[in-house]
């Protein structure tokens, strides 16, 4: 029967308040930064549509000399005899005022795809490599975290080794103490340097420090927590 090593909870923030509040800060900052930026791409998408009015206008005109040429060829079908070839003489300007309207139209259309790419490229250059950093930090310190929890319950040796390699130097030898043989207290097993070493690696992570450590098979725990 094997051992299943108990599950930890998904830290989202830091337990230390300190470190705790650097994240909140930082999660709205980022969302501040988010709105400012599709703020600003939103105003700079409804200041480019308004260069529609001239495709707008020109729209108008097409439709209108359509409508009038449209009109005089129904007029001119009407008359006896010469009708038909009096309408086919109107037809160049119903042509003429078509084109109009779908040039008019065409230039409406693209600078509404202008004015939507524009929008679209301030939000990607701006905002979007800010937000996948904070998501990639965030995600990797949880990740981190976990671990370092397990470790907490499980392994603080495996944390003091950890402060060992990574930790900084005086940080190291504040938590060994007068001694300073921060390497030969971990080779040792010192239970109450393996805790202070654990708390170097979990304050490092912004993580409330381990309680007790197992060492020769005996339990030790902490008396001043």
């Amino acid at each position: 029967m094997s051992l299943q090593p108990p599950r930890t909870a998904l830290l989202l923030y830091a337990e230390r308040p300190g470190r705790r509040m650097v994240q909140v800060l930082a999660d709205l900052c980022v969302v501040v930064w988010a709105v400012l930026v599709v703020s600003a791409a939103v105003a700079l998408h409804d200041v480019v549509l308004t260069l529609q009015a001239p495709g707008r206008g020109l729209t108008d005109a097409g439709d209108r000399v359509r409508g009038v040429f449209t009109g005089a060829a129904d007029a001119a079908g009407g008359v006896p005899f010469v009708g038909d070839r009096l309408a086919g003489a109107f037809s160049p300007g119903v042509d003429a005022g078509s084109s109009l309207a779908d040039a008019g139209r065409a230039q409406v259309e693209a600078v509404a795809a202008i004015a939507t790419g524009l929008a679209w490229l301030v939000v990607v250059v701006a905002a979007l490599p800010v937000v996948t950093t904070w998501f990639w930090l965030r995600l990797r310190w949880v990740l981190r975290a976990r671990h370092a929890a397990a470790a907490r319950a499980l392994d603080v040796d495996l944390l003091a080794l950890r402060a060992l390699t990574h930790g900084a130097p005086g940080r190291v030898r504040r938590a060994v103490g007068p001694t300073g043989d921060a390497a030969g207290a971990w080779r040792r097993g010192d239970p109450h340097v393996l805790l202070r070493l654990a708390d170097v690696e979990l304050a490092r992570m912004g993580l409330r420090g381990a309680t007790a450590v197992t060492t020769s098979g005996e339990s030790v725990i902490r008396g001043d927590r």
